[in-house]
């Protein structure tokens, strides 16, 4: 696990938010989202490149709606989209190998036990539980599956089809909290007021047509695709979407809201523990040990707001530091596992 680099994301800590507020009915799924079961939520904002404002902004649209009830999380996606293709069918196909759009959620915000879940235009679905990121050295959990989910997919064009007139396709997925309720704090669902970590990814490949259908432009220096897009909503600053310290904050909300969301201030000192671990795992991979020497990890021009404490061992660190009430400690540890004590 020690022996790679851990790339450190060229962005500023800012992920995106969102209000997530109560369905006020039950959803009939069909994949369309000009309905009354959508009309309280809000739109997100409309996704950017996946290394943020370094990058061109996406040519085509992508915009989330999100609402939640006692049962169910809902997600609904409009893609913007001239070219509508898709060919896989299997349940647990690779399925970003087509153009797809990706639904990952940290329950509890330790950047442990967190899911993914990607769906193409012919709705075949791909549900997989990661134990911990891979920089971590996962694994991931194939075989796990979103019990009770529904999907649905709407195409506003012709599939598969060159030359239709395409507009986009949209979906529409309702994930039961009695599956997601797993990798949350106590095993609960989300209550009024709470949080959850939540990022979504499209990705979108070059395509022409060739003998009346889809094909992926191919690079004639490489003779491989060329690297699809992906277009994210909150930016993660590399082009890495398991960084679930990144993923934005959806507020889940009453009738008494919460209406507004400000980042707590406990949430910049988890990010500056999470800044350390990265340097703390470069610092072995460079040196072959850890260090116990904060000034080996950061540099003199650089502000911190903590003063963190840090215990090494030949394959071990935790580094911890006062939550802002100074009645607990955050730690995260060599494995990027960060709690609370």
């Amino acid at each position: 696990m020690h022996a790679g680099q851990v790339p450190e994301p060229n962005i500023e800590y800012a992920p995106k938010h969102y209000i997530c507020r109560r369905a006020t009915e039950k959803l009939a799924l069909d994949g369309r989202l000009d309905k009354p079961f959508w009309t309280a939520a809000e739109w997100t904002e409309d996704f950017v490149d996946i290394e943020g404002d370094i990058r061109p902004r996406p040519a085509k649209q992508t915009r989330v709606k999100m609402l939640w009830d006692d049962d169910y999380f809902y997600f609904g996606a409009e893609l913007i989209e001239d070219q509508i293709w898709a060919t896989l069918t299997d349940r647990d196909s690779v399925i970003f190998y087509d153009n797809d759009f990706e639904i990952f959620i940290d329950p509890d915000g330790d950047s442990h036990h967190y899911y993914e879940f990607e769906i193409n235009a012919l709705n075949t679905v791909w549900d997989l539980l990661l134990i911990k990121p891979y920089r971590d050295g996962g694994p991931p959990v194939n075989g796990w599956d979103i019990s009770g989910l529904l999907t649905a997919v709407h195409i506003d064009g012709e599939l598969n089809r060159p030359g239709a007139a395409n507009r986009m396709w949209s979906i529409e997925v309702a994930m039961p909290w009695s599956s997601l309720r797993e990798c949350a704090k106590d095993s609960k669902p989300p209550a009024e007021g709470q949080f959850w970590r939540v990022n979504f990814s499209r990705v979108e490949w070059q395509a022409e047509e060739q003998d009346g259908q889809y094909k992926k432009v191919i690079n004639p220096d490489s003779g491989k695709p060329f690297p699809e897009d992906n277009w994210v909503w909150s930016p993660m600053g590399l082009v890495n979407m398991h960084y679930p310290e990144l993923w934005g904050y959806v507020v889940f909300a009453g009738e008494d809201g919460p209406n507004s969301f400000v980042l707590p201030q406990d949430e910049r000192i988890k990010w500056e523990l999470r800044k350390l671990y990265y340097r703390e795992r470069n610092y072995y991979a460079s040196h072959g040990t850890f260090t116990e020497h904060l000034y080996a990890l950061i540099s003199e021009d650089e502000n911190w707001s903590i003063v963190p404490s840090i215990e090494t061992t030949s394959s071990l660190f935790q580094i911890s530091a006062p939550s802002i009430d100074g009645k607990s400690r955050f730690c995260i540890r060599e494995d990027g596992k960060l709690w609370e004590e």
